[in-house]
């Protein structure tokens, strides 16, 4: 992961006079990070955007940031080495970060697969914010799941760097929340999610 910090003094971080904990109260609820890991086909972002779906009809103030869309834009200058993916993943909790300050829960979806990395962003924010969501499914299955072929791409040899196949997917050792999504629905899983979300704060409004 490249180094974030700030060598120039004239670069101070400005408080704003309208705090976090009041733009929650004007949303109705608490803002967090749920941060989707899993590889590729794991089902990552179907299950963001699902749970987004559930919270925005609940009145919630959402965005999901996704692995692909991220990419271009904000991340478009970086390739899949294991250095940008690291710097790809800082960016991304840098931006998840705001977004909690600005009262919004951040859900991301990413690959995301260096463990170091995963807890550095959860070292951005207080521990109860950052909840880390492992979309469990084998690596069989994601592949069967490939509609673009990228997995076969990549046991051809023609994605280096690729994880599961040609680089390591380090799984979360103690994550808030496992999902078998090989094994469950949709709906299972989003209701699983929602579970741990009423645990922390999240009600019908």
């Amino acid at each position: 992961m490249k180094n974030n910090s700030i060598e120039s003094r004239s670069v101070v971080w400005h408080n704003s006079t309208t705090t976090r904990q009041s733009r929650e109260e004007i949303n109705g609820h608490p803002s967090f990070i749920l941060w989707f890991t899993g590889l590729s086909g794991a089902g990552k972002s179907s299950l963001a955007f699902a749970v987004e779906k559930e919270l925005h009809q609940m009145y919630c103030h959402t965005f999901v940031l996704d692995g692909d869309n991220v990419r271009h834009g904000l991340c478009a200058d970086l390739d899949f080495s294991a250095e940008d993916r690291s710097e790809n993943i800082r960016r991304v909790g840098e931006v998840a970060k705001l977004f909690i300050e600005a009262g919004v829960i951040a859900l991301t979806a990413f690959i995301s697969p260096f463990r170091n990395d995963r807890k550095y962003i959860r070292s951005l924010v207080p521990h109860k914010d950052f909840l880390e969501i492992y979309c469990h499914c084998p690596l069989e299955i994601c592949e069967q799941r490939d509609a673009k072929g990228i997995y076969k791409r990549a046991r051809a040899g023609e994605i280096k760097d690729f994880t599961g196949i040609s680089s390591p997917y380090e799984a979360p050792a103690d994550p808030e929340l496992v999902i078998e999504t090989d094994k469950l629905t949709m709906e299972e899983s989003v209701a699983r999610v929602m579970q741990l979300l009423r645990k922390r704060g999240i009600q019908e409004q």
